[in-house]
């Protein structure tokens, strides 16, 4: 288990106030520090301790450099109402939201359909936040574009209307890691994905849950091709369920190369010829199961894709 990981499995289990930064990252010593983030903390706080704490992650991120620890406390609440409303642009740099359900920190997105999260420090990590979409039609509220980004532990959720594509990558975004994502979209119509990523190598997607009315698909990649793209195989089984007639779950570039691995639960929309339609992977390997249900109160069936032969 690495150490950020060990962080989010033990993190919940520490009250606020016992929190000491040095038990945090695990080590003594380290040269990087810790700033404190609190949107209901007091006005004119250096970020320095809980009792001193900032009242945004964008001011943290204005103190933070290389490598850097951050802390947001729960029920924290910050809002984004523009395009690069807050830019995480340090490398290196680790986030960790406090809180469990819905008392984890979030972040909502407002005002306008290009307000977003950027993320273009090299190695940052956002562990434990819960982002929101207030207001119709985003067009990629978490936007990533960098290398060795690491989100975990995360909850996208459409709170008005329905974002276009929630979390966007760019071609920059080589080995990131998204492990324990649920994304709660909306039941109506006007998302086009979950996940929308362009290009980028050895990208993994592992641990997810996400629902909602997906015109282009759950998972998407478009535009660039990916290379050794792994889609699950994680601790415990993944799940897309799509109130879309168009019935696609992941749907890469013909040239992408990688593995779309099970067990991944799908639930589909329309009683139809959508099975082998769900999975749109001309270059990728697939490993059972991958199982399909395309009506209620019918059990599933495992990817009727082409079966490697002993030829």
């Amino acid at each position: 288990m690495g150490l950020m990981e060990g962080i989010s499995k033990r993190y919940a289990r520490n009250a606020l106030s016992a929190m000491n930064p040095e038990l945090v990252v695990g080590l003594r010593g380290l040269r990087s520090k810790t700033i404190f983030v609190d949107s209901n903390a007091a006005l004119g706080g250096n970020g320095a301790s809980w009792d001193s704490a900032v009242q945004s992650l964008a001011t943290a991120i204005g103190l933070a450099v290389a490598d850097d620890l951050i802390l947001v406390a729960p029920l924290h609440v910050e809002t984004i109402v523009a395009a690069a409303g807050v830019v995480l642009n340090k490398a290196g740099v680790t986030v960790i939201g406090l809180g469990n359900g819905n008392r984890r920190p979030q972040i909502n997105f407002t005002t306008v359909v290009g307000a977003d999260l950027d993320i273009t420090g090299a190695g940052t990590t956002m562990i434990n936040f819960r982002f929101t979409g207030g207001f119709d039609a985003l067009t990629g509220p978490v936007n990533l574009a960098a290398a060795d980004i690491t989100l975990i532990d995360i909850v996208t959720e459409d709170v008005t209307g329905q974002a276009t594509d929630f979390i966007v990558t760019t071609a920059a975004c080589d080995r990131l890691r998204i492990s324990g994502w649920e994304h709660r979209g909306a039941a109506a119509a006007g998302a086009d994905t979950a996940l929308s990523m362009v290009g980028g190598d050895d990208a993994v997607v592992e641990d997810f849950n996400i629902y909602g009315n997906f015109a282009v698909a759950g998972i998407e990649n478009v535009t660039t091709a990916q290379n050794r793209l792994r889609i699950g195989g994680g601790t415990r089984p993944s799940s897309i369920w799509t109130e879309n007639a168009a019935d696609i779950a992941i749907t890469l570039v013909a040239t992408t190369t990688g593995l779309i691995m099970g067990p991944i639960d799908i639930m589909l929309q329309d009683n139809a010829a959508n099975i082998t339609e769900a999975l749109v992977g001309v270059a990728v390997s697939f490993f059972q199961p991958l199982r399909l249900v395309n009506l209620a109160g019918e059990s599933s069936m495992e990817s009727n894709i082409t079966a490697s032969t002993d030829a």
